[in-house]
């Protein structure tokens, strides 16, 4: 019996197609291959592909089923990445891209795999890095990849079309907005009077930058001296205000988790910096201000809303697999993302 033909196909992987699409495109992968779901990420599919000698790649997909427009877009991340590869900030390779939906149900693309460390929780950083100085470091390394990701030339590197250059703001208002709408959670916790306030009080403009829009320490690969071997999960990349990555760090650095009863994220623990000290190692490294810190704050926390809001709504009609056993504590943590959105409003 082969079981390689026989065993079930992963949501959303074709197996012998995909496996004839890497044979063709891929350089040096060796079919078959097995394809492994990674866990603990809610938008894309994303899935480790170790073939016939051991090499392992890793292959992003969007969810199964009806999407909303301009959601997951693999191919554009890809893009972002590719042009991404010569500069200071590291990151996966591309090897590449299908924008051949026939192959299975949708575009994707295969980048190299990393080997390093994913710290998610306090647990995680209690024992992938147990050293103090290791907290430290990450934290700056962390900070340092996105001053030097704030300072590239967009032109130069071929992202200058990758937005419009102005309106960033304006435009990521609408869209969540869109999101929340599509969700059908109503005025949970409140969050029109915090869009409201959004709007009437947003800044100008800036000098538009490459924007990673899920900048946080879940997003990052270590090693266990704290060193930084890759920045993942440029799917929200755009051009826009930097000062909007600064505040999502911060904003997710020491916030704690309402679905787990207050959990405090890794950075609580000793020697990491506290988000005062990331945001001078900001303004240092990138010589620029991080005033109007509490307006993009409670930016974050409003857009983070959205997106969790988005991520139970795909996971409730069945586009991510099965749901995870907590499901509805999913809008327990939208509800408070919104409410901490508010206090750094100072809306109560």
């Amino acid at each position: 019996m082969d079981v390689h033909e026989t065993a079930p196909a992963p949501l959303g992987i074709a197996v012998q197609e995909v496996d004839r699409w890497f044979g063709e495109h891929v350089t040096d992968a060796v079919p078959p291959l097995s394809y492994d779901r990674v866990t603990g990420g809610h938008s894309c599919l994303t899935y480790i592909a170790t073939d016939a000698d051991g090499t392992r790649f890793v292959l992003r997909r969007p969810p199964v089923g009806a999407l909303l427009a301009t959601a997951h877009d693999v191919t554009r991340e890809a893009r972002i990445m590719a042009a991404l590869a010569d500069t200071d900030v590291p990151l996966p390779r591309v090897l590449g891209v299908c924008d051949d939906p026939e192959v299975t149900g949708a575009h994707f693309y295969v980048m190299s795999h990393v080997d390093g460390l994913v710290v998610r929780d306090a647990a995680d950083a209690d024992q992938l890095l147990p050293s103090p100085a290791a907290r430290r470091r990450a934290g700056y390394a962390l900070v340092d990849a996105l001053a030097a990701l704030h300072a590239i030339d967009i032109d130069t590197v071929g992202l200058g079309t990758l937005a419009r250059r102005e309106g960033y703001l304006d435009r990521q208002l609408r869209r969540w907005s869109a999101q929340w709408d599509a969700c059908g959670l109503g005025d949970l916790g409140g969050i029109t009077k915090l869009h409201d306030w959004l709007v009437a009080n947003r800044p100008a403009d800036s000098a538009p930058r490459i924007v990673h829009g899920d900048y946080r320490l879940g997003n990052a690969l270590l090693g266990p001296d704290g060193e930084l071997h890759a920045i993942l999960d440029w799917e929200l990349c755009t051009l826009g205000d930097p000062l909007a990555d600064v505040a999502y760090l911060l904003r997710t650095w020491s916030a704690t988790d309402a679905r787990t009863g207050g959990e405090q994220l890794p950075s609580a623990l000793d020697g990491f910096a506290s988000a005062d000290e990331l945001a001078a190692r900001y303004a240092e490294r990138s010589g620029q201000p991080v005033g109007q810190l509490d307006y993009w704050l409670a930016f974050t926390a409003w857009r983070a809303a959205g997106i969790l809001a988005g991520v139970y709504r795909r996971y409730a009609d069945g586009k991510m697999g099965d749901p995870p056993d907590d499901l509805p504590s999913f809008l327990v943590e939208v509800e408070a993302r919104v409410q901490q959105g508010r206090e750094f409003a100072h809306l109560g």
